[in-house]
């Protein structure tokens, strides 16, 4: 289904980068740069048409050569089970993640998915921005399927969100192979103390727990905040006492995607114990006026989460800008505005690490620039350039810093 008006350039992903024809020249790029590790995502739409029932036979067949191929190059394949494709029968069927159903379904998916993969895949994510998903695709109505729910309606997807990737989890331990780590890849709602003091540094570690109470906050002490149920009142979802269980369920790792600061925080003095610091007019941001640029956003997001819910280990699933990359008279790309955020990002990170917080692994957003969902074309996020019209790959500037980077394994 297609809704005219809805992608900024009016483009589609019919073909975008062509990396399913493409994937051996595109391990090859990052064999070069020296990527130890690639996160991809799987389209459930291909592998169950009808979101359940009879698999396509040869839905995964492309992911079984993409794994050996990233195998065949040293590069560890980490999967990624739901990145917003949703088959489009379950969306008629039951009105998409409105419904249980379609967390049921996402559960067998995630079974049928784990029996096929996991003797060369042992690192799996579940779902992909759950607060994204719901809030700009069934609150605003701006990302698929384009809905404007009520509040009450709204938090009910949010639980079935929740609720799927709980099933996943069980699935996953149900039928993969012995060893496989599972866990979320959440763009959590990250608060930095404005000034870090004692107070203003607990008053963030509170923020946090409570404007995630939705998603990891309940994901990772299986229960709703106080503050969130009083907050919603007749507005709550409504679930049984199993499903906070299943929500629950252990996980091995929490990726997180951090992109910006989404609030600043100092101690407050009412029932909150913290307020939320309005952002100036004149804060900084990246070519998408969105990416406000808040390097220790890196630093306390990864912080916040193993101090808050012991997290023994963390990801960082996506972190990347956008920028202008236009080329100059030479055809090179010097896009030095994107070196400069990475770099000050991965300083934030070698900090976290070196103070004992159990970061993992970081996964750059992106490898090349792709169809970035409701602004279709138009905003590249990529270090490498892709000629939409031709499928050429180009190295911009931040190709080699981040080549550098893993080479001496600190930003450079």
């Amino acid at each position: 289904m297609r809704l005219p008006g809805k992608i900024a350039d009016h483009s589609n992903a019919d073909v975008a980068d062509d990396h399913y024809h493409r994937y051996k020249q595109d391990i090859q790029l990052m064999k070069a740069l020296g990527t130890k590790a690639y996160r991809f995502s799987i389209a459930w739409p291909r592998v169950f048409p009808e979101g359940s029932g009879a698999p396509n036979p040869k839905g995964l067949d492309f992911y079984d050569r993409l794994v050996d191929e990233l195998l065949r190059n040293g590069i560890t394949p980490f999967a990624t089970l739901y990145h917003w494709d949703l088959p489009l029968s379950l969306q008629d069927r039951f009105g998409g993640w409105v419904s249980p159903d379609t967390s049921k379904a996402f559960g067998g998916y995630a079974a049928y998915v784990a029996e096929r993969l996991t003797d060369r895949v042992s690192h799996i994510f579940t779902i992909n921005e759950c607060s994204r998903l719901v809030a700009l695709g069934y609150g605003a109505g701006i990302d698929a399927p384009g809905l404007k729910l009520s509040v009450s309606q709204l938090n009910q997807v949010r639980h079935n969100v929740a609720l799927g990737h709980g099933l996943a989890v069980q699935a996953i331990r149900a039928h993969g192979k012995a060893g496989t780590k599972v866990g979320p890849a959440e763009n959590v709602v990250t608060c930095i103390p404005a000034i870090a003091t004692p107070e203003n540094v607990r008053a963030a570690e509170t923020a946090t727990r409570e404007v995630n109470a939705g998603y990891i906050t309940v994901m990772l002490e299986g229960r709703y905040t106080e503050a969130f149920l009083a907050q919603a009142g007749k507005d709550a979802p409504k679930y049984m006492a199993e499903d906070l269980a299943i929500i629950s369920s252990p996980i091995d790792f929490v990726g997180l995607n951090v992109y910006k600061p989404d609030h600043y925080v100092v101690a407050g003095d009412d029932e909150h114990g913290y307020s939320l610091v309005p952002f100036p007019a004149s804060f900084p941001h990246m070519y998408s006026s969105w990416l406000r640029v808040g390097p220790e956003a890196m630093y306390w997001a990864p912080r916040h989460v193993a101090k808050l819910w012991g997290v023994k280990s963390i990801y960082i699933t996506e972190n990347g800008t956008s920028a202008a990359d236009n080329a100059t008279a030479d055809g090179n790309i010097y896009d030095v505005d994107r070196i400069m955020y990475l770099r000050a990002y991965l300083t934030q990170l070698q900090r976290a690490s070196s103070e004992g917080i159990p970061v993992s692994g970081y996964f750059l957003w992106s490898l090349m620039d792709n169809f970035e969902w409701v602004d279709g074309f138009q905003t590249r996020f990529g270090v490498y350039r892709v000629d939409f019209a031709t499928q050429q790959r180009i190295p911009k500037l931040s190709a080699s810093f981040y080549r550098e980077t893993i080479r001496q394994n600190a930003p450079v």
